[in-house]
């Protein structure tokens, strides 16, 4: 019989803040991280500011928690992801993450509210509620910071360019519109308020992104975003024109 090979377990070094008032929530991810690739983790806990401080100051970094493999300090979590060839999440890179998430909701409630309804999740009823529910789902991202959001969308909307108080009213008239297509009420008030919003919103984006080459964010998703304006905001105000369209003819039942 061959004599078993030993093996040398993997090992690393992790120093991460561990108060009464407050556990670095990236101490507990880069601690993960290196135990899910298989280390032996010695978990070295910063209990006080002083301790913190301490410890940045013999080791000349300005933030925790730091690991150290083999002996070597390799970093903060970030740097962690790195060393294992993962990717470190640019805040300030352009991303279409938020509004496929919240299409996709969306395209969820509408058929479970069409399975609940009627038994089927495919029904015309689901396609109308995941345009009325994205406009739901839309208007509250706005709301969540008005000021914001108005600031980004006077950048490329022409009405609110020439009226800064629709950079306000927008939110709430999208809600509005969206409410009440859900609800199949008020038809004569949700159709031309989402047909005009929708309409406005559509020229608008077309003529920035496309006739005059701007390159801007997109404040669909609030005023905060990195999402780019483009093809997806076009649509988004497509759909909601559209549906208006056919909320107002006489084949909508």
């Amino acid at each position: 019989m061959r004599p078993a090979q030993a093996t040398t377990a993997k090992t690393a070094q992790l120093y991460r803040m561990v108060m009464p008032g407050h556990v670095c929530p990236y101490g507990l991810k880069a601690l993960h991280l290196l135990k899910s690739r298989g280390y032996a983790v010695e978990d070295h806990w910063l209990k006080t500011r002083e301790e913190t401080d301490a410890f940045k100051a013999e080791h000349g970094v300005k933030t925790t928690p730091q690991v150290f493999i083999d002996g070597q300090r390799v970093g903060g979590y970030d740097d962690l992801r790195r060393h294992f060839g993962q990717k470190v999440r640019d805040p300030k890179a352009l991303t279409y993450a938020p509004v496929i998430a919240l299409f996709a909701v969306a395209a969820l409630l509408a058929l479970a509210a069409s399975q609940a309804a009627y038994g089927s999740p495919l029904t015309a009823r689901a396609a109308e509620w995941f345009v009325a529910f994205s406009m739901v789902l839309l208007a509250q991202q706005k709301l969540r910071d008005v000021e914001s959001f108005s600031t980004m969308f006077l950048n490329y909307d022409l009405l609110a360019a020439r009226w800064v108080p629709y950079g306000y009213v927008y939110p709430f008239a999208e809600l509005t519109a969206g409410v009440l297509m859900a609800a199949g009420v008020l038809t004569w008030l949700a159709a031309p308020l989402g047909l005009f919003i929708g309409v406005v919103g559509a020229v608008s984006v077309f003529k920035a992104v496309y006739i005059d080459k701007r390159a801007l964010k997109c404040a669909c998703v609030g005023g905060d975003s990195n999402v780019p304006l483009g093809f997806v905001s076009l649509t988004e105000n497509l759909l909601m024109a559209a549906m208006a369209i056919w909320m107002l003819s006489p084949y909508h039942g």
